[in-house]
C-alpha cells in the first residue's frame, strides 16, 4: 500500500508540474500575440514576421534547401 501511495504522490506532481508549465505557454503565447498586435499597429506584416522567425530557427543550408525545391516546384507549375 505505501508504494501505491508513492506512485500516486509522484504522479500528483507531475500533473501539477505540467499544469504549471502549460499555464506559463499561454501565459508566453499571449505575449506573443501582444508583441504581433504591436507590430501590426505600427505598420508591420504579423505574417511576414512569423515567417521570418520560422526561418530564423532553420540552419542555413536547410532553408536553401527549401527554397531551391519550392523554386523547382514553382518554375514546373508555371508560376515564375
Amino acid at each position: 500500500m505505501g508504494g501505491g501511495q508513492v506512485a500516486a504522490d509522484e504522479l500528483r506532481l507531475l500533473i501539477e508540474r505540467a499544469e504549471r508549465l502549460e499555464e506559463e505557454k499561454k501565459g508566453i503565447t499571449d505575449d506573443i500575440k501582444d508583441v504581433m498586435a504591436e507590430a501590426k499597429g505600427r505598420g508591420y506584416d504579423p505574417k511576414a514576421i512569423r515567417k521570418i522567425l520560422s526561418i530564423r530557427k532553420k540552419k542555413k543550408e536547410e532553408y536553401q534547401e527549401e527554397e531551391a525545391i519550392l523554386e523547382v516546384y514553382m518554375q514546373a507549375l508555371g508560376m515564375i
